[in-house]
């Protein structure tokens, strides 16, 4: 039988996934603009385009999940991930690349909503901060590795190239939702836990939302933005991929960190002040 930490692996490469394909666009911009024709500001767009049916489907998700099942949910999303990087990789029109985005974006929200879910259902009651580190772990982590990869693959492939590795990427996060994820035997009984929303729970959750917000808003401008900002000074596309990743790299160390301290602490809230 499948350990939780199994299970944990699986889903840590599936949503590394949604980062490797999110970040295909901003690693290679300075080509990306040069092969459409398109400003910074046009990347821009693109860049943000992957997230904004979350507005949208980030709560109808769950509901979604409930109603059809965590993982045929899961599946449906990575394929339409896949759908969407195939559309963008048959032409080089705005539109398409803007239909394959949203259409990829769409499938990386259902992941984002439900896997979250799933790491809960295997890990509450136990050791559920460091699983959830090491979770969230894989967003810098998808990020970091397609910053080293994606810019060369650009360079010496071209375009086409790195649309096909976002493809690959996917299929091999679709193979392990597939053959590896199961659902847990039984849910994990919570001590505490309510099955109905309070004011002071609603009040803590946009909270969190919001810190959480903002922590993204500044750390995703660093590596949306970094890579060609070091190329218009001089950089190659490689190298600076490169060097903001380790921004990416020194996360994926300090958050199971993090993870690991509050768990043997208990002093969560403590650790996040620190941080």
């Amino acid at each position: 039988m499948r350990s939780r930490w199994t299970i944990l692996a699986a889903l840590f490469v599936a949503r590394a996934t949604i980062a490797f394909q999110f970040q295909s666009v901003a690693a290679i911009a300075p080509q990306l603009s040069q092969g459409l024709g398109a400003s910074l500001a046009d990347i821009g767009v693109l860049i943000g385009l992957y997230f904004a049916p979350g507005a949208l489907l980030a709560l109808p998700g769950g509901a979604i999940g409930r109603r059809y099942g965590d993982k045929a949910v899961v599946l449906a999303g990575l394929l339409m991930m896949l759908a969407g990087e195939l559309l963008m990789t048959t032409s080089t029109s705005w539109s398409v690349q803007i239909a394959g985005r949203l259409t990829a974006g769409i499938g990386g929200v259902l992941l984002n909503v439900l896997m979250t879910k799933m790491v809960a259902d295997w890990f509450a009651g136990r050791e559920i901060a460091t699983a959830m580190a090491i979770f969230i772990n894989s967003w810098p982590a998808g990020i970091a590795v397609a910053l080293m990869l994606l810019p060369a693959i650009g360079a010496t492939l071209g375009l086409h190239a790195v649309n096909l590795a976002v493809t690959g990427v996917i299929l091999i996060g679709l193979g392990l939702i597939a053959l590896v994820y199961r659902a847990p035997d039984a849910a994990v009984a919570v001590e505490g836990e309510r099955s109905s929303l309070t004011a002071d729970t609603i009040c803590a959750v946009i909270a969190a939302g919001l810190i959480w917000c903002l922590y993204n808003i500044g750390f995703a401008m660093i590596f949306s933005f970094g890579p060609s900002m070091l190329v218009e000074q001089g950089w190659s596309g490689a190298a600076a991929g490169s060097t903001i990743s380790i921004v990416l790299w020194l996360a994926a160390l300090s958050v199971p960190l993090g993870g690991f301290l509050a768990d043997r602490t208990k002093r969560g809230e403590v650790i996040l002040v620190a941080g």
